[in-house]
């Protein structure tokens, strides 16, 4: 079968040579029973590629079962991949073949591979060596014949260097790897595939179609695109359907994606870090704390002034001053408050500084609103991170789901890390 063919088959548009490499390597692979890892980001269509291997593959008369391991809950993911008998678990009311079990004899899809939990990564490589699966509840093997193709948008290398991800496992499915390119490596397909949306559109609801203007054109090319293809065809829709102008100018698409080529990048979108479908679970526990952070360091410098105050009420400092800017006033000088703490000024002191006069006579008339001093000593990695979680928690009221989407990670990932800290709900 010709490139073209496959193409038009699934769909696929593009001339970018690496996206025909990848291409060209899945139709030559497809015939054997070798396992495939199929790698890229978020978006770029790697499903469409296990289906052109299932389908082109000597077992295309069997089943093509798809799983996203990472949408499972932990408890539960070694039933839904291996099944399980009567009586095993509580519900567990009748047997229940797994998701190999039921694409015995055709293709497995193991979609977010790079999210399975370590022990499941053991369970996972003993099937892929002896061709056997247990369910759970039961003492006896079952064998399956089943091809795996994984998809994985984790760098796994960076995960076997951390301890996350078992090595053997890495190797066993990566007989083939087929490496899909991002959309931004592929500027001059974006043009043809959001003409290619714009036409499905206008022809589904009987509209007048889209055109790009030069600076259009341009604009969508220089954009990253971190959502690939899906994004491109999201935005696509949004604008055919919302906007009563069909030349679409850079104004209008700048309406629509909110990055300007040749501005800053946010620092989790900038061009030299990767994108935001690979970044871990730990840097977005920290953008969460960014802002708490931010809190402790203020509270840390309005405790540092509390503590000059303070010192000064024990010397018997007059204070006076406004509510913008506070003045400390010995007997002879002024010390007025900068960012560096209490320096002389040469404000006399007969004079006034436009606020009310208050004198101290001791320590004791201090009354602060929050005495709590905040040490201003660094905090461990994971100490921040688990102090995000506790936060997290504390504010959904244990409640483990909404908690997870505050702080950005699956609650499977959550329900890691609680248990890897020992966090009491």
């Amino acid at each position: 079968m010709d490139i073209q063919t496959v193409k038009n088959r699934y769909d696929i548009i593009g001339n970018d040579p690496k996206l025909i490499l990848a291409i060209n390597k899945a139709i030559q692979v497809a015939p054997t029973d070798l396992s495939i890892l199929v790698t890229g980001e978020s978006g770029v269509g790697k499903e469409v590629f296990a289906r052109m291997i299932h389908d082109n593959s000597n077992r295309k008369h069997k089943k093509l079962v798809s799983v996203n391991c990472g949408a499972i809950p932990e408890g539960t993911i070694e039933s839904e991949l291996f099944g399980h008998i009567k009586g095993s678990f509580t519900g567990a009311d009748k047997d229940r073949k797994g998701y190999f079990e039921e694409a015995d004899g055709g293709t497995i899809f193991l979609d977010e591979v790079g999210e399975l939990p370590l022990q499941m990564q053991v369970k996972l490589l003993r099937v892929l060596e002896n061709g056997e699966i247990i369910p759970v509840g039961s003492s006896s093997a079952r064998k399956i014949n089943v091809r795996v193709v994984a998809a994985t948008n984790v760098d796994l290398l960076a995960a076997i260097r951390k301890g996350h991800y078992r090595e053997d496992l890495y190797y066993r499915l990566n007989q083939i790897s087929i490496a899909i390119p991002p959309l931004r490596e592929r500027k001059e397909d974006i043009v043809l595939l959001f003409r290619k949306f714009a036409s499905d559109v206008a022809e589904k609801y009987g509209m007048p179609l889209l055109r790009l203007s030069d600076d259009g054109r341009q604009f969508l090319m220089d954009y990253p695109w971190y959502g690939n293809v899906r994004e491109l065809k999201n935005v696509t829709e949004q604008i055919a359907v919302v906007e009563s102008e069909r030349l679409i100018t850079r104004d209008i698409l700048s309406n629509y994606l909110h990055y300007v080529p040749d501005e800053k990048l946010p620092v989790l979108f900038r061009q030299d870090n990767p994108s935001a479908s690979t970044i871990s679970d730990r840097e977005l526990l920290l953008k969460a704390l960014s802002m708490g952070q931010m809190i402790n360091e203020m509270r840390a410098e309005i405790n540092n002034l509390k503590q000059v105050i303070t010192s000064l009420a024990h010397q018997g400092v007059h204070i006076q001053g406004d509510a913008d800017i506070p003045t400390y006033i010995d007997s002879e000088k002024y010390y007025q408050l900068d960012s560096g703490g209490a320096s002389p000024s040469a404000i006399s002191a007969s004079g006034s500084y436009g606020g009310q006069h208050q004198h101290i006579d001791s320590a004791e008339e201090v009354e602060f609103q929050d005495s709590e001093i905040v040490e201003n000593e660094p905090v461990s990695l994971p100490d921040r991170e688990k102090m995000a979680i506790v936060r997290a928690l504390e504010h959904h009221r244990g409640r483990r789901r909404p908690a997870a989407q505050e702080l950005g990670i699956s609650e499977r990932t959550l329900y890691r890390k609680i248990r890897e800290y020992g966090i009491m709900i």
